[in-house]
């Protein structure tokens, strides 16, 4: 995966402090092979977890510059989830009413920012009879929830802004990927089903029937059901979350983990691109077999005579072979 974010500033900037959340998550399902940052103009950076187990980086670029650029390149191993059962007890809903439960997933269970109810969403819940869905199973209404939210919006880049109020796709009824998430994670808390927003990469496939853009990152819902821990869906795409999706950062909203944020000083316009690019690695990746020594060819027009050596010369020789392997 390559992510690179470029921002450019109409008159030069005296300074520039930024926070990067493009770091893919280390998990069960999901093994960071490598990953790099790298800053132009060149600075130190830092890097430190957030409340929810983040990785964050960090770093000020002190001097006079008009443009900042910030490449993140990642390798990572995923693998499928366990499939899913058609369906849960509805025995589930009072699991889900647990003090303890509540407890642990508090952040999960409340609004926050931008995922919160409005007139606005309880009007089009009562248009999509929204509430008869949670007269089945909370896995039943959560899949189900996924499906009328795709079915029931546009993707169109361009319709909303990253800070744009849930409203607004509402009204549209066309945005991206973390309108839709905000909008079935504040169904899903009203509910009382623990959600959270899960911002990452999607390596897209058209012959799956994805709509989202390949050239930007993603976001998807994850949500706590008892019987089955964290599962994740994609309402952008009316899909479970799967070895395609690799994950990055976790929050209640987007604005607790947009792939970059900060200020800098100066009087100047500035603009942002964003240009995102996930395939799949060629070969797996190896460790290093330096280890394996062969040994040297006889020299060819017949036998010849070997002279003794010495038990240290030979040691010698073997080590000047392993490093010409090297």
């Amino acid at each position: 995966m390559r992510h690179i974010t470029q921002y450019r500033y109409a008159s030069v900037v005296r300074e520039s402090v930024m926070e990067v959340w493009m770091q893919p998550q280390r998990s069960a399902r999901q093994r960071l092979v490598s990953f790099d940052l790298e800053i132009d103009p060149p600075t130190q950076v830092f890097s430190y977890a957030d409340s929810f187990g983040n990785a964050v980086y960090h770093f000020d670029v002190p001097q006079p510059h008009d443009r900042l650029t910030i490449t993140a390149r990642a390798a990572v191993e995923t693998q499928a989830p366990s499939p899913l059962p058609q369906s849960l007890d509805t025995g589930e809903w009072d699991r889900l009413r647990s003090e303890f439960l509540r407890g642990e997933n508090f952040d999960f269970l409340h609004p926050h920012g931008f995922a919160r109810e409005t007139e606005a969403l309880r009007v089009y819940e009562r248009d999509h009879d929204i509430d008869a869905l949670r007269r089945k199973d909370p896995l039943t209404a959560v899949r189900a929830l996924n499906q009328t939210i795709y079915e029931s919006f546009g993707y169109e880049a361009g319709v909303t802004r990253a800070d744009s109020p849930i409203d607004d796709v509402l009204q549209a009824r066309k945005g991206v990927c973390q309108d839709f998430v905000h909008v079935m994670l504040a169904i899903l808390r009203s509910w009382g089903i623990p959600a959270r927003y899960v911002s990452g990469y999607l390596f897209t496939d058209k012959k799956h029937g994805d709509r989202s853009d390949p050239d930007a990152t993603h976001a998807w819902v994850e949500v706590f059901l008892p019987s089955l821990r964290w599962i994740g869906f994609d309402p952008t795409n009316n899909s479970e979350a799967s070895e395609r999706h690799v994950a990055c950062a976790i929050g209640r909203d987007y604005s607790d983990v947009p792939p970059s944020r900060g200020v800098y000083k100066g009087d100047s316009e500035s603009v942002l691109a964003v240009g995102v690019r996930v395939s799949k690695a060629r070969a797996a990746l190896a460790e290093p077999e330096f280890l394996r020594v062969s040994r040297p060819m006889a020299r060819a027009g017949g036998p010849r005579r070997v002279q003794p050596r010495s038990a240290a010369h030979e040691h010698q020789q073997r080590l000047h072979q392993m490093q010409q392997q090297q």
